[in-house]
Parts: structure tokens; sequence; C-alpha cells
């Protein structure tokens, strides 16, 4: 199935979520669909609940693998959330998995506090520099080896301009969030070169079940976790911190990343709290 054609799919989905329709949906015989990491029946969760979808519009596609992402928001009665969607598609049209991410703010332990969701032009763009689908995976996965606990070593390549945006916030170069969180004043590769992030003791079950060869794009999803033990640590330039995760706790994330010339440019992701070690519903028994 060809960019356009997942990309039909994709809107038709929209269309009836926006109008808490799943019947209107062509939902493929045994379709799996999950919301915030839990599996649920078709028409449940946010089906019931939304009023509207908002101005954000983030579109990628895995045309060998007949998948197609979305990043945008929904509309509750609440608030406006980050929403991240992937939809598998079999040859027919039909949806065969639905997996979605929601940041209900009102939900979450760890607030982003005045997010906003904009085009950002580096992730519409086809990669001047296109990488083969296994190098984009590997770099993709060398981020979430740099991320887990977090030394300073480095396992994949940052663009100089790296920016990333999480939960609808810039997290760097950003010296309006750095008043709450002094590491977002420097780039992707700076924050981690300083060894912020020794606290994430894994990124677990990792996927990356879309890319988007052609964009340079890959969807990942897993699971950070914190066994909350590490107290003081410290950073490469010698400075003691304190640890910010002092419990037992588990972030599910999706995260986007862009890589042209070989080197991560943009990062967008969503994720939420969820209980410590909570498994994957999408995990396949070995």
């Amino acid at each position: 199935m060809d960019r356009q054609a997942l990309y039909a799919v994709l809107d038709t989905f929209l269309a009836a979520l926006a109008r808490g329709d799943a019947a209107a949906i062509d939902w493929a015989a045994g379709a799996l669909v999950s919301e915030n990491n839990v599996m649920l029946d078709i028409g449940d969760g946010v089906w019931g609940t939304i009023l509207g979808l908002g101005d954000y519009a983030l579109r990628f596609a895995d045309t060998r693998t007949g998948q197609v992402g979305y990043f945008g928001t929904v509309v509750e009665a609440i608030e406006e959330s980050g929403f991240t969607l992937r939809l598998a598609v079999d040859a027919s049209g039909a949806v065969t998995e639905a997996e979605m991410c929601i940041v209900r703010q009102s939900d979450s332990g760890i607030k982003f506090e005045n997010p906003r969701y904009w085009t950002k032009p580096i992730l519409e763009s086809d990669a001047t520099a296109p990488a083969p689908r296994d190098e984009l995976v590997r770099l993709s996965d060398g981020y979430f080896d740099t991320l887990q606990l977090n030394d300073g070593t480095i396992h994949t390549r940052f663009h100089p301009d790296c920016q990333r945006v999480e939960n609808g916030v810039q997290t760097t170069n950003n010296p309006e969030f750095a008043k709450i969180v002094p590491v977002s004043a420097l780039g992707c590769e700076a924050q981690f070169r300083m060894g912020n992030y020794r606290y994430d003791d894994a990124l677990r079950a990792r996927r990356f079940p879309l890319v988007d060869e052609e964009r340079g794009l890959v969807l990942a999803f897993g699971f950070i976790d914190h066994s909350g033990r590490l107290d003081t640590y410290q950073l490469t330039d010698g400075r003691t911190v304190k640890s910010p995760v002092r419990r037992p706790h588990s972030f599910y994330i999706s995260e986007l990343f862009k890589i042209d010339h070989g080197m991560i440019c943009q990062i967008e992701a969503n994720f939420i709290t969820v209980p410590y070690r909570m498994p994957s519903p999408w995990d396949v028994p070995a």
C-alpha cells in the first residue's frame, strides 16, 4: 500500500475518531486496539469521551510494513491532550492494529506546564541524505542506549542543531523551561554528555514498528523504568546532583526520531506515567 493510500485510511480513522464513531472504521477480524498501554474493546476509551481533534497534525507512513503514524491532540471535557497514533493496515485497507498514547495532564504525576503543538518543517520534509532502514533503527536504538543509565557515553549521533519536544514542551535549548528543569538549557548531545539522566535504569520493551524511510522518521515505543534507589550522583563536570525520581516509577513512551545525514536532527515524544514495570500488551511471547 502506498503513502497516499495509508494516509487515506488515517484520515478516515481520524474523522471517525473526532465523531466518536468507531463503527465507521473498517476493522479487520481480530483487530487489536490499545490506549495508554492497555488493550481495549473497539469503541471503548477515548471513543466515548472525545469532543474533537486539535489543529496539530503530523503524518508519516511506512509503506513496507503497511503502517501509518500521527502526532496531534485530542480534546475531551477537561483538557486538550497530546496524542500519538499508530495504525497497521492490511492489503484491503482494513485496520488490524491501533495503538494510542494520550497525554492527559490531569492524570499525570509529572506535568509539563503550558504545552503547545506546532508544525515543524524538519519533520514534514523528506530526508536529504536518507539512510537504510536498519541504520535508522540502529541510531534510534542508540538514543535509548544513551539514555539508559546515562553516564555521558553517546551511542548514537546527534546533529548539532538537534531539538527535542516532549509532551508539547521543547526540552532542549529552552531557557524558559530551564527555570524548572535546568538541563533544558542545553542541546540534545550536551544533556547526555553531562550524564544527567543516570536515574533512568532501563529503556525496556523497545519497539520500532514504523520506519518512514523517505522522510527519515522512526516511530518507537517502550518504557523508561526508574527503580528510585539512586539518591545522588555525579555529573561528568564533577557536580553532585539529586535524582528527581525517588520511588519505583515507569513511563510508557512514544517517540519519533528524525534522522538525516546519519544524525538525529529532531525528536518528538509523548509519554505517560504507568505502573512500575508494567508490561507491554504488544510484546510477542518468545
